[in-house]
């Protein structure tokens, strides 16, 4: 520090985050962090992002970890700028993503009196964080710190709250020492791997695994959260098993390898759907078996027994129940299945049963969905052509940033994912918006990689200030917008449950290409089929960020898709 000669509180946080090896803060100002605003900007060691929105700093703060594997870091003032990190810390709590997020509070004087902007903070993110501390004493920061980077990366990832009162923030300190691992190893409240059974459980999985004809492993997000990819390959491979996956899981291996049979689910391949509901063996990896892969429970998988892998235990057993539970990190659980594995199946034993799933792949592949709906075009493009062209000509280590909605469902179809981790996504929460900051996130943390972000009209208005990140830290990122003029994906539903009745989903647009071009933005809209090909290489060559508006047909449906409240038998191709 050049001016300060005494330490606070904003000064043995800081110090602590440098010690936890954190390298950038998604953060916006406010009253009660000035001073730590004012400290922080004596530390270059660490970068400080400014997006426009604290949703923003939250859901990018969960991109720089799924690509990085480091927590992300996201910090906001009191009151309004704490509540609206909500929405991004609970996605990233879903999702099992490693995030701390630091909300500044009104002083311990004042704390509970109303003042102004005060919000429990702890009471409020207590149900969507991994734990949350109120910070009553400088003196516990240190080593609340640890704690929390700790649970935030250790055992199941998720988010950690720390609230800082403003009078803790400018506390004067004397010295700094922070808590050696043992030390913090002595107050951990993490998760633990309990290994309690699971040599007799592993015995009943083998034996299950011996034994099946007809096995689909379930793959998820797990596995790529922990690493596990090249264990994974080899264990679907040396033993003939072949694989679907959950919307995060897309990726864990190319979609061109031989077993890979595409995502499962509401709209799941309707193949990958038939061979789960076929089984007699599901081995389900690092996923917690959501209502969304699953369909209705009454009839789900019921020729099937269940072996369950997963590292929380509260979900083994929680939908699905389990004839095996084999509980632990995808990786190391992995591996002993690979050692014991070993020999267990007849090469080409189940060669039948994966010939069946390529003639149901045959009967309900993507190819012929895209010939229906083109039967149906009316003049504009379809969003499969243009994910079809991304997917061509983007570099085979870029990163692709979805939305929700239809958006993501065709990005999740249509793109070829070629290595863990390259597709991100809202998945358990479902949070439109999601794409933009994220892909602010992806960005600053690779930046020598590609960032595509895809998008609704209905999405990019979600967080389209966004764009002011974009503009200040000269992003390179290559924003993609299908417009259709819905909201999409509930105006689907809207068509085949409810009769059509287009309640709130038709959009009154305002000219999206002058907003990106507002923000020095290069901006284009492509109106024909013939441009889409140009456009793609134009944004895929271009070393600044580029916004390409996209005109698609309004009321192209996503399918295959499972009726909500039915099985995934009843997976319907088109309609």
């Amino acid at each position: 520090m050049s001016y300060a000669k005494y330490m606070i509180g904003a000064d043995i946080l800081i110090k602590s985050l440098l010690e936890e090896g954190v390298e950038v803060i998604f953060g916006y100002p406010g009253g009660v962090t000035i001073p730590l605003h004012d400290r922080l900007s004596c530390y270059p060691q660490i970068k400080h992002v400014l997006p426009r929105n604290e949703q923003g700093a939250a859901m990018a703060a969960d991109a720089y970890f799924r690509v990085t594997g480091k927590p992300g870091v996201c910090l906001s003032t009191s009151g309004p700028g704490a509540t609206n990190l909500i929405s991004g810390i609970a996605n990233a709590y879903m999702d099992s993503i490693g995030m701390v997020a630091i909300t500044a509070q009104v002083s311990t004087k004042i704390y509970g009196t109303d003042a102004f902007q005060e919000i429990k903070m702890t009471e409020v993110t207590r149900p969507i964080t991994k734990k949350n501390y109120f910070v009553k004493d400088v003196k516990d920061l240190p080593g609340i710190v640890k704690e929390a980077f700790y649970l935030a990366r250790s055992g199941r990832p998720r988010p950690v709250h720390i609230d800082l009162p403003v009078d803790v923030i400018k506390a004067e300190v004397k010295d700094f020492v922070y808590p050696k691992d043992d030390e913090a190893a002595l107050r951990e409240n993490a998760e633990k791997k309990i290994a309690k059974d699971l040599d007799k459980e592993m015995e009943k999985a083998l034996t299950l695994i011996g034994e099946s004809k007809k096995p689909v492993v379930i793959a998820g997000h797990g596995i790529i959260l922990s690493g596990a990819s090249e264990e994974f390959k080899e264990f679907v491979e040396s033993n003939d098993l072949p694989f679907v996956t959950t919307l995060l899981g897309l990726s864990v291996l190319p979609d061109n390898h031989p077993l890979n049979f595409g995502m499962v689910g509401m709209h799941g391949m309707a193949y990958a759907n038939l061979a789960v509901h076929n089984a007699d063996l599901i081995i389900a990896i690092g996923t917690r078996f959501s209502d969304r892969i699953t369909g209705n429970l009454e009839h789900y998988a019921k020729r099937a027994k269940v072996i369950h892998l997963e590292i929380d235990p509260r979900e083994i057993g929680k939908n699905v129940p389990a004839d095996a539970a084999l509980l632990g990190d995808c990786k190391d659980i992995i591996k002993m299945l690979n050692l014991k594995t070993a020999g267990i199946a007849d090469a080409g034993k189940r060669k039948g049963w994966i010939d069946k799933i390529c003639e149901m792949e045959e009967k309900t592949c993507l190819d012929k969905i895209k010939t229906e709906a083109r039967l149906k075009r009316t003049k504009h493009m379809f969003v499969f052509e243009v994910i079809e062209e991304i997917s061509r000509q983007a570099a085979e280590d870029s990163i692709v940033v979805s939305d929700v909605g239809q958006n993501q469902m065709w990005t999740a179809h249509y793109f070829n994912f070629n290595y863990p981790g390259q597709f991100l996504s809202s998945g358990g929460l479902g949070c439109m918006g999601y794409s933009l900051p994220a892909s602010v996130g992806a960005q600053i943390a690779r930046p020598d990689k590609q960032v595509w972000s895809i998008m609704g009209d209905g999405g990019f208005q979600m967080n389209m200030q966004e764009l002011g990140a974009i503009m200040e830290y000269k992003l390179p990122v290559k924003i993609i917008m299908v417009n259709n003029g819905f909201l999409g994906m509930v105006r689907q539903w809207q068509e085949l449950f409810f009769k059509k009745n287009y309640m709130c989903t038709p959009l009154q647009n305002p000219d999206f290409v002058k907003i990106a071009e507002s923000y020095g933005i290069e901006a284009h809209r492509i109106t024909r089929l013939d441009q889409v090909e140009p456009m793609i290489k134009k944004a895929a060559l271009s070393k600044d960020s580029i916004f390409l508006e996209f005109m698609v047909e309004p009321e192209a449906n996503v399918f295959p898709m499972v009726p909500p409240g039915q099985a995934l038998k009843d997976t319907l191709i088109c309609k």
